[in-house]
């Protein structure tokens, strides 16, 4: 009975959490934390190619889209369920919204154990991983496995610095001049929330 109630009052903190929960100022929410609004799968392009595909489906108002892999939306969580197969490019979930200006990207993400993902700043992508396990970032001081996890990026005149909770990520990302922001599959399952985009001038 006691486990009963514990259970239920885990689970209705974190829909509250999901409902309060306000993008910081000045920033933009790209999750609206109830279902896929805003989100599209993309025609595949080659890596090289700065341009990052058509739109060939839009999500808006579903909680669940497939194409090699899952995703799907609940309690403010966008979880990706991410696919086997070797062509990584059909594990892609993208914005709508393409960034031609300079930006700062923050989000939170709880990795599985050695999950494998990515997340695509206008098409150049930044590993996002269970660090410790999956690499390539194995010795970071303040990512917490299984647990909630912060990455921020700025993009400023072509220059990205990528942070996990305030480490500096040695990652290099030549900027293409305007792009989406995007989610890739690959390995295990991933999830993630507070998606937010602010502009700078």
């Amino acid at each position: 009975m006691k486990r009963t109630a514990a259970l239920l009052l885990a689970l209705a903190a974190t829909s509250l959490h999901a409902e309060d929960w306000k993008p910081e100022g000045g920033f933009t929410s790209l999750f609206n934390g109830k279902d896929l609004t805003g989100w599209c799968f993309r025609e595949k392009t080659k890596k090289d190619d700065p341009n990052p595909g058509t739109i060939t489906a839009k999500h808006d108002g579903k909680t669940e889209a497939k194409d090699a892999g899952q995703y799907f939306v609940k309690d403010g969580i966008f979880t990706v369920n991410f696919p086997t197969e070797m062509d990584k490019l059909t594990g892609q979930i993208y914005t709508v919204a393409e960034f031609p200006t300079n930006f700062v990207l923050k989000l939170e993400f709880r990795a599985g154990v050695n999950a494998d993902s990515g997340i695509f700043v206008r098409k150049p992508q930044l590993q996002c991983r269970d660090y410790l396990v999956a690499g390539p970032f194995t010795d970071l001081k303040a990512y917490k496995p299984q647990e909630w996890n912060q990455i921020e990026v700025t993009v400023k005149d072509g220059v990205t610095v990528c942070t996990c909770n305030g480490e500096v990520l040695p990652a290099v990302m030549p900027m293409p001049p305007t792009g989406p922001i995007g989610l890739e599959g690959d390995r295990g399952v991933m999830e993630y929330r507070h998606i937010q985009l602010k502009e700078l001038k």
